[in-house]
């Protein structure tokens, strides 16, 4: 289709110069004497590109860039302003103008800017066309994806969303597990309540009975007031807990209480409160595996596992992989306030080859290293090959899927001393320790704490200390 023109200014002359030089182009051009008749004519029939002068009667350049505001679909606009008025044209782009020529204006500099804004005008009406697909056909609340796999998960979540049953989730790191979790709590009739969620992995053993339960002042040191935990401050509404197979034993059966009883005690009292919460627990482990090995209590996977809900990793559902990357193209391109970018041929072809071991998540991240350096409006190849060379080499390392018989996971080690009497340092002793220890426990953090005889914490902080991860 010809894109049209539109040409506003109060200089006839003006007018009838830039509207040659259009025409020629290709493009059909119309002209307003100011920004009331530039309004009038856009109601009428909308235009691709406005080029318009700021200082004019009846209503000025300022007034129209505001008026346009309110049109059904806002067109690409271009300031003409003369060499005194250039600190007017930086305030006219602050209210929406996408560019500004200096009068006179260069022709093929003008016939460069509308081809310009032209290509971008396009490209955000097919985002948003897109958008609108994505939004019709191939999402359900924060999820995307069209899969049978998918398919399934939303047919379980709109199952379950109407009552209060317990649900665990399940599947690879990445795969969208809280995502589920908001989507399941904004659709039930609780969704008013608040939803809180807490990684039971990333807090230390210590404190993860009081970030639950809550604790009373002088329960323990530093415990200079009362604090309510998640179960009490999520009350009404839904309580997520991520990574729930790193609760340890003992804090379990107080945990299964919780669960059976809808009652928790606050550290620091033995008065009982009741709380009126859904729980959706969250685990990238095979709790049957972890109750087989004594690390999980049989009772409390029971509780847990009413509804199983499972997401399935990105590499079983790769024909959901183009629409999440144009979703997420698009939701870059709104974050940092430019147009949106196109993912080249080849550079597509790469993310399809790609096994995607980090999954949603993944992909996201790749996505936005390579919208933030890519030159262009165009993401090649070289701007996403990086990441997924780094992925690639990660994704070497043996990967543990549910249902799987865990194998034991070497860890670095420094080679022994030569010599029988030679006498290691107790920094290398204690290395050795524990990466034997991790080593034995199949990477489990809790198990490899429990052979050294130390807290999750302090293991947490040794991996880090002999970069063990």
């Amino acid at each position: 289709m010809t894109a049209r023109v539109l040409l506003v200014d109060d200089e006839p002359n003006q007018l009838v110069t830039i509207g040659r030089i259009l025409r020629r182009e290709g493009y059909e051009v119309s002209i307003a004497q100011n920004g009331e008749e530039a309004l009038a004519q856009l109601r009428a029939a909308p235009a691709d590109v406005v080029i318009t002068d700021l200082n004019m009667p009846v209503l000025d350049g300022m007034s129209l860039l505001r008026g346009l505001e309110g049109l059904p679909s806002r067109p690409a606009t271009v300031v003409l302003t003369g060499y005194g008025t250039i600190q007017s044209a930086v305030e006219a782009m602050k209210l929406g103008a996408a560019d500004y020529l200096i009068k006179p204006c260069n022709p093929d500099e003008l016939k460069l800017v509308i081809q310009r804004q032209l290509e971008v005008h396009a490209l955000r009406r097919e985002v948003e066309t897109l958008r609108r697909e994505v939004q019709r056909h191939q999402r359900f609340g924060a999820l995307i994806g069209q899969s049978n796999a998918m398919q399934e998960v939303y047919r379980l979540i709109e199952t379950v969303s109407r009552n209060k049953s317990t649900v665990l989730l399940s599947g690879e790191s990445g795969t969208g597990k809280e995502l589920v979790a908001r989507t399941l709590h904004q659709r039930s009739p609780w969704s008013k309540g608040p939803f809180l969620a807490l990684n039971c992995g990333a807090v230390s053993e210590t404190l993860l009975d009081s970030q639950l339960f809550g604790h009373r002042r002088g329960a323990f040191t530093g415990a200079t007031s009362d604090q309510e935990g998640v179960f009490q401050a999520a009350n009404g509404g839904t309580l997520f807990l991520d990574e729930i197979s790193e609760i340890p034993l003992p804090l379990q059966v107080k945990f299964l209480r919780a669960i059976q009883e809808r009652e928790i005690t606050p550290l620091g009292t033995m008065r009982a409160v009741k709380v009126d919460v859904r729980i959706v627990a969250a685990t990238n482990r095979d709790l049957r595996e972890e109750v087989r090995r004594g690390l999980f209590r049989e009772d409390l996977f029971y509780r847990l596992n009413v509804i199983n809900i499972h997401l399935p990793a990105l590499r079983e559902r790769l024909g959901d992989l183009d629409v999440l990357i144009e979703h997420f193209l698009a939701a870059f391109a709104e974050s940092y306030h430019v147009a949106p970018k196109r993912l080249a041929p080849e550079a597509r072809q790469r993310l399809h080859q790609h096994d995607w071991p980090g999954n949603v998540r993944e992909l996201q991240n790749v996505i936005e290293r390579a919208f933030a350096i890519s030159a262009d409006d165009t993401i090649v190849l070289a701007d996403v090959a990086p990441a997924l060379q780094t992925s690639d080499a990660s994704a070497a390392l043996p990967r543990v899927h549910e249902g799987t018989p865990v194998e034991p996971v070497p860890f670095p080690s420094t080679p022994l001393p030569e010599r029988d009497d030679a006498v290691l340092s107790l920094e290398e002793a204690e290395r050795r320790a524990i990466a034997a220890a991790m080593s034995q426990a199949a990477g489990n953090k809790n198990e490899a704490a429990r052979l050294l005889k130390i807290d999750r914490q302090r293991l947490y902080r040794k991996l880090d200390k002999y970069e063990l991860r």
